[in-house]
């Protein structure tokens, strides 16, 4: 994209109830249980809990040999269908993540859209395209692996 806004999608089906699923998913902590070991991801605070529209999540994790610290707002709680996550701190100048889930027999179907762009305009785009692109792809690579394994 000329922009600098790139969008991730991914889905995947998981023979597990659709309550049980949404459970897992609204733990703030199981977040880690789904993060690559590699990105050193530690969830900080969750507030207020339980989880719900305005809650704030933050949480440190290490990128290529950088620590930093990212902070995520529940923007939309729409249980058990739907949730969004938004970055109001951290390493990109746009995250917005929408989490949707929905019966499919007796399985769900997790899917995952993220809108990202990263700062510094030209020089964000480039890094996109060098390295930024396959960091946030092996990340959702790996969380749908570790989603597999947990539910099956």
């Amino acid at each position: 994209m000329k922009t600098g806004r790139y969008r991730l999608l991914r889905e995947q089906v998981v023979p597990r109830r659709l309550d049980e699923v949404f459970a897992f998913f609204s733990q703030a902590e199981n977040l880690e249980a789904i993060t690559p070991e590699w990105l050193r991801f530690k969830v900080l605070r969750v507030h207020p809990k339980p989880v719900q529209q305005g809650t704030l999540i933050d949480y440190k994790l290490r990128l290529r040999g950088i620590s930093l610290r990212w902070t995520s707002r529940i923007v939309e709680w729409e249980p058990p269908h739907k949730f969004v996550d938004l970055q109001v701190r951290g390493p990109y100048k746009l995250w917005h993540h929408t989490h949707r889930f929905a019966v499919e027999g007796e399985s769900t179907r997790i899917a995952d859209e993220v809108l990202y762009e990263l700062p510094l305009g030209v020089l964000g785009r480039l890094a996109h395209w060098v390295m930024a692109r396959r960091d946030v792809e092996k990340i959702f690579d790996y969380r749908a692996a570790k989603i597999r394994s947990l539910f099956i």
